[in-house]
């Protein structure tokens, strides 16, 4: 069957919509993006915060329409809407033939051809398994990133419990995939192209602990090292508390591992991150990054917060602005707080306006905002390894040809952008060349190649 695969939220439901491709295409199954030509469809879905859910559920809306009109044979959902919110979907979305729990995905390939061969009505038969099923890795995947990059989903699950966060009711508690099986789908990722690998998991800084009584981590990222065809490994969703100086020696020794680190803070006052249930403080925060900064001088650091948080008053917002002016984090994103129901914090007493939350985070962006331009400009001068997306074809002109590109600072799909003027070769998407930063616009930077 031709199949219209739509897939939301966050990487890590990108990996595992890259899995179930995998394994529709090992059963003769083809993908289009054309609504028109599809056969059946699979829709993964996000539910982390209301606008994810939202957007989730339109897609579904609209698909249902041609599974109504018999322009679909099937319609499948997977993801996180639907392992939280089965019964809603069932009764409020009847054209959804099946749902695929979180630890289900396995079951895609059953799921499609079981309803295609009776489809005169909706199917109504659903797949969930465990929550807290084992996960394993090694997958053969069908990449939707287009190659130069992807992510390795190295553990499903959280144990942290923020009083803000569904994740551990969705997606069960902490399991790592064992190592083996991660590192055969890296060296086919590796094979297949990808020369930058993303680490991912909820929180990727505790892989390990259950399978093999230690945080495990470092060893994973060394043994990823020797994987050839990887140029640089990053790696993300680092919880501050659990930062610990192997880690920080395994970035400082191996060279594929970019000197980036995303670590999610939320706040800066203590009274807050008390009540989201962290594990860390104002004065932890500024002590690691401190640490970071003086083990690792050119590490960029990003981070996220939550602005608006129940109970969150002037001086607590004040606290946090104060942490992100004297911390000059490189990368900030700024989330307002969403009232999600079956978490603690929903019932908290405070909460806040969607008016305060909105001009609150306005306010961090703006400070962020003028941080982030600042260290723009401080880079002009210095010289960078870029790796090239595409060429910008109508920014050429005589004095040559212009590349988008990234540096070790850029994460894809979130960070900004190099671009690499005068350009006298052609390049292709992939290559790694050497920059000269001449200016700066904005968030983004300007560069010349350097032999």
């Amino acid at each position: 069957m031709k199949i219209l695969f739509v897939s939301l939220g966050c990487d890590k439901n990108r990996v595992d919509t890259e899995v179930m491709l995998g394994l529709l295409a090992q059963h003769g199954h083809s993908f289009t993006d054309d609504e028109d030509l599809a056969e059946a469809a699979v829709v993964n879905t996000c539910c982390f915060i209301g606008d994810a859910a939202q957007e989730s559920i339109n897609t579904i809306l609209e698909l249902a329409e041609r599974r109504a009109s018999g322009q679909l044979k099937a319609l499948i959902i997977t993801g996180c809407l639907g392992q939280r919110y089965q019964e809603q979907v069932e009764k409020e979305i009847p054209e959804c033939d099946q749902i695929l729990g979180v630890t289900s995905t396995d079951k895609i390939v059953e799921a499609i051809e079981e309803t295609a061969k009776d489809n005169s009505s909706f199917h109504h038969k659903n797949y969930f398994d465990d929550v807290d099923k084992e996960v394993h890795g090694g997958f053969k995947r069908v990449m939707t990133t287009g190659g130069l990059f992807n992510y390795l989903k190295i553990a499903e699950g959280c144990d942290k419990h923020c009083t803000y966060c569904i994740i551990p009711k969705v997606r069960g508690k902490y399991r790592s995939v064992p190592m083996e099986e991660l590192l055969k789908e890296a060296r086919e990722l590796a094979e297949n192209g990808v020369s930058e690998l993303l680490v991912v998991a909820q929180e990727t800084t505790l892989y390990g602990t259950d399978l093999y009584g230690k945080k495990s981590l470092p060893e994973l990222l060394h043994k990823l090292c020797e994987i050839e065809g990887f140029r640089w490994i990053r790696v993300l969703y680092c919880y501050p508390e659990e930062i610990n100086d192997e880690l920080i020696e395994c970035m400082k020794s191996e060279p594929k591992i970019c000197n980036y680190l995303d670590l999610p803070i939320q706040s800066g006052s203590d009274d807050v991150l008390k009540r989201m249930g962290r594990r860390t403080n104002n004065a932890e925060i500024r002590q690691l990054v401190k640490h970071l900064r003086e083990e690792i001088p050119d590490i960029c650091l990003r981070t996220t917060l939550i602005s608006g948080f129940p109970g969150e008053t002037a001086a607590d917002h004040k606290q946090t602005m104060e942490l992100v002016r004297d911390l000059r984090f490189d990368r900030l994103g700024v989330f307002t707080y969403s009232q999600e129901e079956d978490t603690p914090a929903a019932t908290m007493e405070g909460q806040v306006s969607e008016r305060t939350k909105t001009m609150r985070r306005n306010q961090l962006m703006k400070l962020q905002q003028e941080i982030a331009f600042e260290a723009a400009k401080d880079m002009i001068g210095k010289t960078v390894d870029a790796v090239i997306e595409g060429r910008v074809t109508d920014a050429d002109d005589d004095d040559g040809l212009t590349y988008v590109a990234r540096t070790y600072k850029d994460a894809p799909d979130i960070d900004g952008y190099l671009f690499i003027t005068g350009m006298q070769r052609e390049l292709m998407t992939g290559d790694y060349v050497k920059v000269l930063i001449t200016g700066s616009n904005e968030y983004d930077l300007i560069g010349e190649e350097i032999s």
